[in-house]
């Protein structure tokens, strides 16, 4: 029997990478969404399809409600999106209070109800600056919680803790996939608004690449 992991899944680039990587290396992966209120929405969407074509196991949970608590980001209230490139000047307004805390709380939890060792999540070096729940002494911190929290010990996964966004779509190139199935941009509108921090880095990516963004652009 493969080994079962859970994945969260928001359907951007840095998860979908880390989804495949684990289908890839054998393991049974149970991908985890949250509707969280977010203003990009839509990529649940993609995470859903995604997963569909993957043949993996998902939930998408919502817990919106969560807002009465967590609110004063840009990517949950009504606050202006900040244009412009990934830096914490500009960045900072799209901080969600305890978001990873909290997913990955959820998604320990989960993994405990299935007998799952692992969670896997996204994190990399490009937020470290900007998203303290995506740093190394974060998931570190994570990890020793987690193998004490409950009866059975849970790990923190992240694979691309240490590398860029560039390198992380380097690697899912190697791995034949395709991109055009991730949503990345903070305004959850037709097409991407190529704008926002978040459009920025995607797009810094492709180019370090040698590629064009597959996504259409506003």
């Amino acid at each position: 029997m493969s080994q079962k992991v859970v994945v969260i899944f928001s359907g951007g680039m840095d998860s979908f990478t880390v989804l495949n990587l684990a289908v890839k290396q054998g393991l049974e992966a149970f991908a985890l969404s949250f509707d969280y209120g977010q203003r990009h929405k839509k990529e649940l969407d993609y995470a859903a399809r995604a997963c569909q074509a993957l043949n993996v196991k998902h939930k998408i949970v919502d817990i919106s409600a969560i807002n009465q608590l967590i609110g004063g980001s840009s990517l949950t209230s009504d606050i202006e999106v900040a244009e412009g490139h990934y830096e914490e000047g500009s960045m900072k307004s799209t901080v969600v209070p305890n978001r990873n805390m909290i997913l990955l709380s959820m998604a320990v939890g989960y993994a405990v109800s299935i007998d799952a060792k692992k969670v896997y999540y996204g994190a990399h070096s490009g937020d470290h600056a900007i998203y303290p729940d995506c740093r190394p002494e974060f998931v570190h911190k994570m990890n020793d919680v987690c193998a004490i929290a409950n009866y059975a010990a849970i790990e923190i996964v992240t694979p691309y803790l240490e590398v860029s966004k560039t390198a992380i779509l380097t690697a899912g190139l190697e791995m034949g996939l395709d991109y055009k199935q991730t949503w990345t941009c903070y305004n959850g509108r037709e097409k991407a608004c190529g704008k926002c921090g978040a459009c920025q880095e995607r797009l810094a990516a492709f180019t370090d690449n040698g590629l064009n963004d597959p996504l259409e652009y506003e």
